[in-house]
Formats: structure tokens, C-alpha cells, sequence
């Protein structure tokens, strides 16, 4: 029976260049955002690469009511159901300063909006005993930094959910990859200046997919990222409080 991948916030650089990574191996793709003009283009994509369906469906992760017609689906599904989480908002530092109300959006976005859907999808997975679940986090959320700590609180509430539902489903044989990304040329980091280590998509694509072939629990991508982050991680607080990174 061939898998299904539920891929949320499927309009994302990223999740198209892993959204191809699937429809190329044969697999089946429910392509979950906001914006159905792209969506539709992401699934004739995938058609034209292999995939034996792919379907445009809405999502929002700050509507719930979103989410019962994606899991119908699922649950119709023959096979093993994986699902790739790209979903996320980051607005600037200063912005949120400037309108603290901003805070929810980007917490709903990055963390509880997809806990929630993972949450109620979860019990399926158990029942089907197979399956991957990979959650996008990223390299912000392992230490609060100047210019982004609401985002990388966000992602760190995030990693934190990943690693129990890691314990949870594991226990049933489905796997879950947590993904801490650095910086990626993306829409959501365009016009930033002095990005380190800035990284392709497609890149970041093909490292997520090798570490769910791979079972990894946590991947840090590019690589270099985990010994910068190693680093950063174990600066003390008395000092780290003090830079201005």
C-alpha cells in the first residue's frame, strides 16, 4: 500500500522542494496551506514528478476547524500516513515590540496551531503502528537571542512537543524527526542582511528525507549548525547576556 504524506504549510520554500523528494519515490501528498492558487501548482507539480495523487487541501493553524477534513482524509487512506510540519511566522523582533499582539500569531503558527493538529492525528498513527512524523523547528529555539526570542520560544515549545510525542509514537513504531534549520533562503528571510551559513532548500530537503530514512531523532542542517550551536549553548548566562547575538 502506497504512503500518504500530509505536508502543512505546503506553500513554504522548503516544503515544496521536500514535497518533490516524495512525489518523485512514488508516495501520495496532501498539500495543506492557505494560499490554494499555489497549492494547485505544487500538486501538478508532484503529478509531473511521479506522485500517484496529490491534492490541494486548505489549513490554517490558527483555525481548528481546518484540520477535520485533513484528517478525514487521512483516515480514508490506505497505508502507512507520514506528515512534514513547515508551518511557522516570524516576525521581527522590532515588530513585535512595536505590537506585542503579534506574539500569539507567531506561537499559534509555529508551535500550538501544529501540536494541536499532530495531537488529534497522533492516535491514527498509533493504530496504523508505521509512519513518520518530521517537525520543523529550528536553530532559534535553543537559546533566547536579541533579535528573535518570542520565534525561538516558539520553536523551543515546539522541539520540547516533539520530543514527547518522540517517546509517545515511538512505542507504536512510527518515528518522529525533529529539524533545526539555521538560516534558509526563504521568503521568510529575504531582504535579512548578514545571514551565516545561508543555506538552499532543496538542501534542507534532502537532509530532512535522509534523516527519516535514517531514524534520526534530531538533525541539525545544515551540519555546521550543531557545533555552532553546541557552542552558543554553552556559553554562560552572565555573558551570553552581554552579546548582542
Amino acid at each position: 500500500m502506497t504512503p500518504t504524506w500530509i505536508i502543512l504549510g505546503a506553500t513554504s520554500t522548503i516544503a515544496r522542494a521536500f514535497a518533490r523528494l516524495v512525489a518523485e519515490r512514488g508516495e501520495n501528498l496532501l498539500l495543506a496551506g492557505r494560499d490554494m492558487a499555489e497549492l494547485n501548482r505544487t500538486a501538478a507539480d508532484c503529478i509531473n514528478h511521479g506522485a500517484p495523487s496529490a491534492e490541494a487541501i486548505a489549513f490554517d493553524a490558527r483555525d481548528m476547524a481546518s484540520f477535520a477534513p485533513i484528517l478525514d482524509k487521512a483516515t480514508a487512506t490506505e497505508g502507512a500516513i507520514n506528515v512534514a510540519v513547515f508551518v511557522g511566522s516570524m516576525p521581527t523582533q522590532d515588530e513585535i515590540d512595536g505590537d506585542p499582539a503579534l506574539i500569539a500569531g507567531t506561537i499559534t503558527d509555529s508551535f500550538t496551531g501544529p501540536a494541536q493538529f499532530l495531537t488529534l492525528l497522533a492516535p491514527l498513527m498509533e493504530d496504523r503502528g508505521k509512519g513518520a512524523v518530521v517537525g520543523v523547528g529550528s536553530v532559534a529555539g535553543d537559546r533566547g537571542r536579541l533579535g528573535n526570542y518570542v520565534y525561538g520560544a516558539s520553536k523551543a515549545g515546539f522541539h520540547t512537543y516533539l520530543s514527547g510525542l518522540r517517546n509517545r509514537l515511538g512505542r507504536s513504531g512510527v518515528h518522529v524527526v525533529t529539524v533545526k534549520p539555521g538560516t534558509v533562503d526563504t521568503a521568510m528571510t529575504w531582504g535579512m542582511d548578514g545571514l551565516p551559513f545561508l543555506a538552499q532548500p532543496d538542501k534542507i530537503a534532502s537532509d530532512i528525507m535522509r534523516a527519516v530514512d535514517k531514524k534520526k531523532n534530531v538533525i541539525y542542517t545544515p551540519f555546521i549548525w550543531w557545533p555552532v550551536m553546541t557552542v552558543i549553548k554553552s556559553i554562560p548566562e552572565a555573558i551570553f547576556k552581554k552579546l548582542k547575538i
